[in-house]
């Protein structure tokens, strides 16, 4: 019996992606190499198993929808608007200078003008599966940065739109006239355009009101039936009617469902597939490469990975700081957009198409596709060490940091300087922990002032007369502006925060006499937190392990004595130490 290549094709990509991922992990690497390798090993270029490179895609494409979809389940209007001054001009710029000298590259090498720019457009966007995923294993998805990185994708995939609708008749023999490609603009644009009103003001009204109803019916399988049929009926409704792409038809359902009621579930129930078709996404990029290309072409590839990894990045940077940005995220983002994915082999199947792209090109983009998103996750965690690198240099430091805009006043309420320290506190992260600490602290006529990085808490905090500030912990004008200075306490409450150890380094650098009181989810963590300069540290999975053994032996009918006596042998065995809150170093 004949197995029909569709399972084939999916079976040996998810095992290889399975065996390879492992592998890359265990060696520390990102798993997104492993799935790429193991797209080398099934493809046709090299020996052994060989799956279909166009069931693979198919696969893939369900992947990025799916993963744009659930983005767009947590990215709000709002939050685009918010980022607007900074994510549009600088993805106009770094766009630009990517394609400026991604054709600088293919003039040199003696291809046609045509398909030089053809190429330089295609280098000029980054992956949106990889940016997200590389942001999401850092906890920053959410963040300011996680913000202005998504508002930037979508300016670069609206930008893809509109290449993706111009390139057949500007590269006909007689290229489209002025008027023409005016004509071409407005259409793209009016497409755009009506498909956003479309979703965002009819959909939304519908597709709540559908959920809704399928709700009522209590049925699991059927809810995630239908947010599936929203995504990806959305997602090709989208590119069938409008022209558009399927990825920016997903992000704007995702962002209708999002701002409904049935987000959280949603995301939830509906999506925990999209990381299975996203890894497909990998395994066919892989499979589109020849290793032999890199021996016959090598310069060729070099020079165009400088531009992704090195131009790309330096651009950004500068735009970032130009615009007035810190400068870990100005270094953040640029490191971020160091790849390219998805839409760079969109246009470059199209130039293809259209006879514009040679088979080097091609071969490059994928070269550089596959060693960029490699590297990228890796060259992400260096923004940290770049940064502390500029800051033990004062007069670089000064000037890269000339423009970036300093916190300004609160528009809101100010702790009382007059306090004495140990009547003030800040408190980082207002999740569940940190409203019980500042609802305490208020109670007991302690001043807290809370850092926040979601805008719209910042700003009810302060309608509602607390003092907050928006901005990141482990940046000392931060600090400076909660007034940790003048502070008796710092509390750092957020579950998973990015940098504590950083932030705790800060601080004491600010205020040596301060209190910090740390709050890490895993034991591992404690250690690093103490060695910062932290004084306690309360473990999420410590505490839970003392909790659960306290209710297990009350269930035993042990008595108080035992419980107290088989607390502290808790303590001993997960802190190293007795006493009844984990303070100080651990013992050993």
């Amino acid at each position: 019996m004949h197995t029909p290549e569709l399972i084939l094709t999916l079976t040996g990509a998810l095992s290889a992606a399975l065996a390879l991922g492992y592998l890359t992990h265990r060696l520390g690497l990102s798993p997104i190499v492993g799935y790429l390798l193991a797209g080398v090993a099934i493809g046709e270029y090299t020996p052994g198993f060989r799956a279909d490179r166009h069931v693979a895609e198919q696969f893939a494409e369900i992947g990025v929808i799916l993963l744009m979809f659930g983005v767009g389940l947590h990215f709000h209007l709002d939050d685009l608007l918010a980022v607007r001054r900074v994510a549009v001009p600088g993805a106009i710029v770094q766009i630009l200078a990517a394609t400026i000298l991604g054709t600088a590259v293919g003039s040199a090498f003696g291809w046609p003008l045509s398909t030089a720019i053809v190429f330089g457009l295609c280098v000029s966007v980054a992956s949106t599966v990889v940016l997200t995923r590389v942001l999401g294993d850092h906890n920053e998805l959410h963040t300011p940065l996680g913000h202005t990185a998504v508002g930037w994708l979508v300016i670069q995939d609206v930008f893809a739109v509109f290449v993706l609708v111009l390139m057949p008749p500007l590269l006909e023999p007689d290229a489209a006239s002025g008027s023409r490609l005016a004509g071409l603009l407005a259409l793209a644009a009016g497409k755009i355009a009506i498909l956003a009103v479309a979703l965002l003001v009819i959909g939304g009204r519908i597709i709540p009101w559908l959920l809704r109803h399928i709700a009522a019916t209590h049925s699991r399988e059927l809810f995630t039936l239908t947010v599936l049929v929203v995504a990806i009926g959305i997602a090709v409704g989208s590119a069938e009617l409008f022209g558009v792409s399927m990825a920016l038809g997903a992000f704007l359902a995702g962002m209708v469902v999002g701002r409904s009621e049935f987000s959280l579930r949603a995301a939830s129930d509906a999506l925990p597939m999209r990381d299975a078709f996203a890894v497909l996404f990998f395994v066919s990029v892989g499979m589109l490469f020849n290793p032999g290309f890199l021996l016959e072409s090598p310069v060729l590839v070099l020079a165009t990975l400088s531009v992704v990894m090195v131009g790309t990045p330096l651009v950004t940077c500068g735009a970032m700081l130009f615009l007035g940005r810190p400068f870990r995220a100005a270094v953040g983002m640029g490191l971020a957009l160091a790849q390219i994915g998805e839409f760079s082999f969109i246009l470059a199947a199209m130039g293809t198409s259209l006879k514009v792209l040679p088979t080097a090109a091609t071969n490059t983009l994928v070269a550089v596709g596959i060693v960029s998103i490699s590297v990228n996750p890796l060259l992400y965690r260096t923004v940290g060490s770049i940064e502390r690198w500029a800051m033990g240099r004062p007069k670089l430091w000064n000037r890269l940091t000339a423009r970036v805009r300093q916190p300004g006043t609160h528009n809101g309420p100010l702790a009382d300087p007059d306090r004495e320290p140990q009547y003030r506190a800040v408190v980082v992260g207002y999740g569940p922990v940190g409203r019980t600490l500042v609802r305490l602290l208020r109670e007991n006529d302690i001043a807290p002032t809370v850092i926040e990085m979601n805008l719209e808490t910042v700003r009810r905090l302060r309608s509602e007369g607390i003092a907050a500030v928006y901005g990141d912990a482990s940046h000392m004008e931060t600090l400076k502006e909660a007034g940790l200075v003048e502070a008796g306490n710092l509390i750092l409450s957020a579950s998973g925060l990015t940098g504590a150890e950083e932030v705790v380094r800060v601080a004491r650098d600010l205020n040596p006499s301060v209190r910090v009181l740390a709050r890490s989810t895993y034991l591992r963590e404690r250690p690093g937190l103490f060695h910062a300069g932290a004084d306690a540290v309360l473990s999420g999975e410590g505490e839970i392990a003392l909790a659960m053994s306290e209710l297990v032996l009350r269930e035993l009918g042990a008595s108080p004595e035992q419980i107290d006596r088989e607390r502290d042998r808790v303590r001993s065995e997960l802190f190293g130490e007795t006493p009844s809150v984990s303070s100080g170093p651990p013992a050993g």
